[in-house]
């Protein structure tokens, strides 16, 4: 096929397919740098120092639940649409109530600094520069929501590739020339983010012109509050393993888990950009009642989710040797039940977006903590057992309880909604449940044993081949769906 003709299919494509083609690629540039980079930082950082980068990413990702009550996530999307005469003021209004709650974290924490310092397991200067991080990164989380919202991702894919090179090569150069390693690739990454957020903070509130506006505080309060639970359960699933192995045994193994976490869950991001541009196709159709095209469009979606967890597992210890190097060969068996964690997400990102759309928050914050008290439970019990690879396999039986939940009550939802058929396909989902986690098992058991691996590949490459008519099929009517 030439160039020609690919450019005509392009222009071809809606604006939706086209938003989502790019958030992938978008996505997937930005992963394969950081993993780029992975080598240099593994390799000049101790596994000490590493580790403690993980672990200050990790509380980042929690703090920012309380001090932004993740105003910039479904409820920001749900209000660009009850809102859409006053957006600009809606959208500096939430930018505001972050602000404030940020600073008041703050100032609560001035007044103990050691304790959370000791709490925290961070030193005051980190903790300070994870303030900053914490005070700005609202505004370019909502001006990217509002830009995949609306399907305007060239400004968006621009920002983010240059955040990302900036963060990854100030990072290298940091690190290389500095004495405290740890803290140079702390700052460059809060630097690299701060330096377009600290711009979209400003340019946020001088078109909006407000900070406070009681309607829509109280709106993003009562959206939000009762998802704190929720949001916080989910980052426990996804950070607790490596702050629980930090505790139980050591930054070192921490360091393992987290190189082999990162790798396997690489498609998280490319997963991300899927569901960030399917989200918004949803609402709208939901809101239009157009519910058999979101079937066609989220069928072939899955395939693709699952194939890419598959790829994964498939060449960990390849990755593992390339992006980190013989030492931390050993953390390969984490990487496939992390991997199939990674679709068991995605099935469960399908399923709340039903809920968050019919603003039924209660029951995602039930499904979430309950997942989350598993995951705290297993990891006690298990990571004391078995080490840190024991955190792979609670990571994934947590995640399936979480999907299993979320069916649950996304079925519920549609019959409060006297919605009588499935809005996703029930079969493609056992289906490829299945298929992942037998994957997994063999994958795991064949790590020793490369050409019967291979032997393995080769053969699903021989199916996937035979069956090229039923997945073009299956990509035909996604982007059928999709216009």
């Amino acid at each position: 096929m030439n160039i020609g003709v690919l450019k005509e299919k392009y222009k071809r494509m809606s604006i939706p397919v086209k938003a989502s083609l790019w958030y992938t690629v978008c996505n997937v540039i930005n992963k394969g740098i950081a993993l780029l980079s992975t080598p240099i930082f593994t390799r000049i950082l101790t596994e000490e120092q590493y580790g403690t980068f993980a672990i200050f990413q990790s509380w980042f990702s929690i703090l920012i639940i309380f001090t932004s009550l993740n105003a910039f996530l479904g409820g920001y999307q749900k209000g660009l649409i009850l809102y859409k005469n006053d957006i600009k003021r809606f959208t500096s209004s939430q930018l505001g109530l972050t602000t404030t709650i940020t600073l008041i974290c703050f100032s609560l924490y001035l007044l103990k600094v050691d304790f959370w310092n000791d709490v925290f397991g961070l030193s005051k200067r980190l903790m300070i520069a994870m303030f900053v991080e914490l005070l700005f990164m609202p505004a370019l989380e909502l001006w990217s929501s509002q830009q995949r919202f609306n399907y305007k991702y060239k400004k968006y894919v621009f920002l983010t590739i240059v955040m990302t090179v900036i963060s990854v090569g100030c990072g290298v150069v940091g690190v290389l020339n500095s004495t405290h390693k740890l803290e140079a690739r702390v700052y460059t990454d809060v630097f690299a983010k701060s330096l377009f957020a600290i711009a979209l903070f400003i340019l946020i509130f001088q078109a909006g012109k407000c900070f406070f506006d009681k309607k829509y505080w109280k709106y993003a309060m009562l959206f939000n509050l009762p998802l704190i639970p929720h949001y916080l359960s989910n980052y426990i699933l996804n950070q607790s393993d490596r702050l629980m192995i930090g505790k139980m045994v050591g930054n070192t193994q921490a360091a393992y888990y987290s190189v082999a976490y990162t790798i396997s869950t690489m498609m998280i991001l490319i997963m991300d950009a899927i569901n960030n541009s399917l989200t918004p196709y949803i609402y709208q159709s939901l809101e239009n009642n157009n519910n058999k095209d979101i079937k066609k469009s989220t069928k072939p979606i899955i395939v693709l989710v699952a194939g890419l967890c598959l790829i994964t597992m498939a060449f960990a210890p390849e990755v593992i040797r390339i992006f980190a190097g013989e030492q931390y060969l050993e953390a390969i068996y984490v990487i496939p039940p992390v991997a199939a964690s990674v679709f068991f997400v995605f099935l469960y990102s399908l399923f709340s977006n039903i809920e968050y759309y019919y603003q039924k928050t209660g029951l995602i914050a039930f499904a979430t903590c309950m997942s989350a008290v598993l995951n705290l439970i297993l990891n006690f019990i298990f990571i004391q057992i078995f080490g840190y690879y024991a955190a792979g396999y609670t990571t994934l039986v947590c995640y399936i309880c979480l999907s299993i939940f979320h069916y649950i009550f996304y079925k519920k939802v549609l019959r409060l909604q006297d919605i009588e058929t499935d809005i996703y396909d029930k079969k493609i989902v056992l289906l490829l449940s299945g298929v992942v986690l037998i994957s997994m098992l063999i994958m795991a058991l064949t790590y020793k044993w490369i050409i019967v691996r291979y032997a393995i590949l080769l053969g699903t490459i021989v199916l996937a081949y035979m069956f090229k008519n039923k997945i073009k099929t299956l990509l035909m009517e996604f982007r059928k769906a999709k216009k």
